[in-house]
This record gives structure tokens, C-alpha cells and sequence, in this order.
């Protein structure tokens, strides 16, 4: 991979983390329209570098929101900071769960399942279409709603579903107020990112093959235009949600997802 297809993985990225659209569809896409092509390895541990990048946006985004969640994990106290801290180790089990149990069968499907991605992506739409017509959308995140949003975030973890797609909308249907939805998602997501990126550290520290073949200056690229990129696609989602416009990513969703499947039949 060279460094401008890491710039443009990072752009998409950035963009698609935060936006309703799936960014791990996106880079497979990416991927499967740039004239270099990388084995499902590498296209995992990108993705995984990438998501990184966009995780430290969301720190820098919610810092406070986050200060939050540590001093109710870190105090004896039933508050609220203590129950936020709770609901957002609750909605981290189901993707945690799938993400340690399922892992082979979750690698089989990146790497040019373009098909699969474009099918996904209109399961996406879907969701998104019916989230924009929801109504009385005023409730508060609670306990049990934290497992639903989580179940909805681990389905996420395939290609073509937009992991923040799923859990605003699921917020949004089960009628949780549309801003507070979308601070959730993008909160609940940060420490499965820092497990994974651990995970996958310790894994390549132990193959010295790995460590050897791996292209860091391309990852490092990648990251750096995801992270900045992604700043900018955080703000703009939060004030895009407010305002019920998830239908025109609906939309997009659709017509991305038609594209590719058609475009995967006619190669055949």
C-alpha cells in the first residue's frame, strides 16, 4: 500500500467513523477500488489503526464526557456518573462477547466481500429510514437500553453496517433523545477500540515475521488524516442527529449498496 492510498483510507475513515454509513463497508470498498491490493491481514489491521485514530478524535471530542465515565468508575458512590460509567460497561459485553468468541468467522468477512458489504449497506439504509421517522424521542439512556444499543454495536462489527448507524438508530427507536444517542454511541465505543488495538499489538510484538512485513509508515499516514478528519465528521454528526437527518444517509446507504453489488454481479 502506498502512502497516497493510506491518505485516502484515513480520509474515508475519518469521514465514515462518525457519519451513518460504515466505515469498516467503506474501507473494504476502498480497498476494492484501489489498484493495490492487500490480503485480509492487513486490511484488518489497518482497519483496526484506523478505527484507533478515530477513537482518539471521539477523546478529544468528549473529554468531559469522559472525565464522567472515570470518576464514576473510580468513586464509591451511587451517582450519576456512577450508573453513566455502568450503562457504558454494559453496552461494551455483547461486542466484546462476539469480537473474543467470533473472531475467525468475523476476519472471513473482510477482505473484497463486496457483495456482502453492498447487502449490509442496505440493511443500514433501512435502519436509518426508520430512525428518521421516529417520534417522542425524549428518554434518557438506561440500564436495559445500554444492552440493546450494545447487541445493535456488536452486529456492527460486520462490514456494511455503520456501527454508529445501528446504535443511534436503535437509541432513537427505542426512543432515547436523539443528541444524548449519539454522545452514547460515540462514547461506547472508545474502550473496545483501546482493547482491540492492545490485542492486536500484543499479537504482532509476538510474530517477528509480522513486525517485519508490517508497512508502519502507511499505517502512521492513515491514522493522522483519519484522526483529523475524523474531528471534523464528529462535530458535524452530533448537529446532523439533532436535527433528524438520517434519511439523506439512508439514501446514500442504498445507493452505495446497490452500486456494489451490481458492480460485484457484473465482474463476474
Amino acid at each position: 500500500m502506498d502512502l497516497i492510498e493510506a491518505i485516502i483510507l484515513g480520509i474515508v475513515q475519518g469521514l465514515t467513523e462518525f457519519l451513518p454509513v460504515s466505515s469498516s463497508g467503506h474501507i473494504e470498498l476502498a480497498n476494492y477500488i484501489l489498484p493495490s491490493k492487500i490480503d485480509p491481514e492487513e486490511s484488518l489491521l489497518m482497519v483496526t489503526v484506523l478505527h484507533f485514530a478515530t477513537a482518539m478524535s471521539t477523546i478529544i471530542i468528549f473529554r468531559k464526557e469522559l472525565a464522567r465515565v472515570f470518576k464514576g468508575l473510580f468513586q464509591f458512590k451511587w451517582n450519576d456518573e456512577t450508573k453513566f460509567s455502568l450503562k457504558i460497561i454494559l453496552s461494551m459485553i455483547p461486542a466484546a462477547l462476539v469480537g473474543v468468541l467470533l473472531e475467525d468467522e468475523i476476519e472471513s468477512f473482510f477482505g473484497g466481500q463486496i457483495m456482502f458489504v453492498g447487502c449490509m449497506l442496505l440493511f443500514t439504509g433501512a435502519l436509518l429510514f426508520l430512525a428518521d421517522k421516529a417520534k417522542n424521542t425524549n428518554k434518557e439512556v438506561g440500564f436495559f437500553h445500554s444492552l440493546i444499543i450494545g447487541a445493535s454495536q456488536a452486529i456492527a462489527i460486520l462490514p456494511g453496517i455503520s456501527r454508529s448507524g445501528a446504535t443511534i438508530s436503535t437509541s432513537v427507536l427505542l426512543g432515547i433523545d436523539r443528541e444524548k444517542a449519539a454522545r452514547f454511541s460515540f462514547l461506547m465505543v472508545v474502550p473496545l477500540i483501546f482493547g482491540k488495538m492492545a490485542k492486536d499489538i500484543l499479537e504482532i510484538m509476538e510474530s517477528p515475521e509480522s513486525i517485519a512485513n508490517t508497512d508502519y509508515l502507511s499505517l502512521g499516514v492513515g491514522f493522522v488524516f483519519a484522526f483529523f478528519t475524523g474531528l471534523i465528521a464528529c462535530k458535524w454528526m452530533i448537529s446532523l442527529v439533532k436535527k433528524a437527518k438520517l434519511r439523506y444517509f439512508a439514501f446514500y446507504c442504498f445507493l452505495v449498496g446497490l452500486i456494489s453489488i451490481s458492480a460485484e454481479l457484473f465482474s463476474k
